[in-house]
C-alpha cells in the first residue's frame, strides 16, 4: 500500500523545494508530476513548472491545479528535445518516481540532459522497509498472499548506498542524501481499511482469506499505532540531491 491519506507528502514536497533552493522564477521541471501536488507547491513558491507525466487523466488534473504551469504526456525515460519540452531547466525533480521506471538510470541521464549545466537534480524514494511503519499492511496481509522474492541483482534503490551509485552512473555529481519522515495520520478505521482492501493486494487477500479474517488481521496489526480513534504511521523517505555536468 503505496498511497497515504491526504496530505501526507507535505513534509517530503518542502524538503525537495528546500533542497533546490526553489525560489520565484526558478524553471523546474517536475517528472512524474501525478495530478500536480508537488507541482502546486513549486509553483506556490514563485517557480515556472513543466510537468511530464505518463497518464493523461493525472495530467489533465495536474493542469487544473496549475493552471500557470505547463503540462504534458510523456515518458520520463524519453524526454525529447530540450527545446521542444521548455527547457534546459534549473531544477529537475522526481519525486517518488524512480522506482516505478522500468530504466531509472536512463531516467537520470535525461533528467541530467535537460538540467542547464550544473543544474540541481532531487529524486525521493521510500525509505529501506524496516523504516517504514507502512510494511504492516503487507505483514498482515502476508497469510494469504504469494512469498516475497527477492530478486537476484544489486539492492533496490531505497539502500541509500545504491541510491547514490546509480546517481553516480548517470554522471551526477552527488550532494548528499537526506532523511525525510511523513506521518501518515489515518482517523478512523474507514480510512486505512478502505483503500488497503480496495488495493491490489487487499483484493487478492480477501480473495482467499475473506474480508472478516482479513480486516481482523489488519486491525490487529494497526493497534501498536493506534491514536485516539485512529491510527499513525511514521515512514522514512530519503532525498538525493545532485548536480548535472
Amino acid at each position: 500500500m503505496t498511497e497515504g491519506p491526504a496530505g501526507w507528502a507535505r513534509p517530503l514536497h518542502a524538503a525537495v523545494l528546500d533542497a533546490a533552493d526553489v525560489v520565484a522564477v526558478t524553471t523546474l521541471l517536475d517528472l512524474g508530476c501525478g495530478t500536480g501536488e508537488f507541482a502546486r507547491a513549486a509553483a506556490d513558491r514563485g517557480a515556472r513548472v513543466t510537468g511530464r507525466d505518463v497518464d493523461p487523466a493525472a495530467v489533465a488534473l495536474a493542469a487544473a491545479a496549475v493552471p500557470e504551469g505547463r503540462f504534458a504526456t510523456g515518458d520520463a525515460q524519453d524526454l525529447g528535445p530540450v527545446d521542444a519540452l521548455g527547457g534546459p531547466f534549473a531544477v529537475v525533480t522526481a519525486v517518488q518516481l524512480l522506482t516505478h521506471v522500468a530504466n531509472p538510470l536512463k531516467l537520470l541521464r535525461e533528467a541530467s540532459r535537460v538540467a542547464v549545466s550544473g543544474g540541481t537534480l532531487v529524486l525521493t524514494v521510500w525509505g529501506r522497509e524496516h523504516e517504514c511503519d507502512v510494511r504492516i499492511f503487507g505483514e498482515a496481509l502476508a497469510p494469504w498472499l504469494p512469498s516475497p522474492r527477492r530478486p537476484p541483482g544489486p539492492p533496490a534503490l531505497t539502500d541509500p548506498d545504491r541510491l547514490r551509485k546509480v546517481a553516480w552512473l548517470a554522471g551526477l555529481a552527488v550532494a548528499g542524501i537526506d532523511a525525510v519522515t511523513c506521518t501518515f495520520d489515518y482517523p478512523d478505521d474507514d480510512t486505512v481499511l478502505g483503500p488497503l482492501l480496495e488495493s491490489g493486494i487487499g483484493r487478492a487477500a480477501v480473495r482467499l482469506g475473506g474480508p472478516e479474517a482479513v480486516v481482523k488481521a489488519v486491525r490487529a496489526a494497526l493497534e501498536p499505532y493506534r491514536a485516539g480513534d485512529g491510527y499513525r504511521l511514521q515512514n522514512l523517505f530519503r532525498v538525493l540531491v545532485a548536480h548535472a555536468p
